[in-house]
């Protein structure tokens, strides 16, 4: 067996859900930050506050 498949988990039995589970909260924080980042952008341009 090559060694570098060890390394890499390349034969672990649930690479696809591990894989889909990173995919998943990458995309969940990038839109959390996108978010916001434009309650902030559009409470300036209105003056208001976005404290809760």
């Amino acid at each position: 067996m090559d060694l570098t498949l060890l390394h890499t988990g390349a034969e672990h039995p649930d690479l696809t859900l591990l894989v889909l589970t990173g995919i998943l909260s990458f995309a969940a924080g990038t839109g959390l930050g996108a978010y916001a980042a434009l309650r902030g952008k559009v409470a300036d341009a209105l003056g208001t506050t976005t404290e809760n």
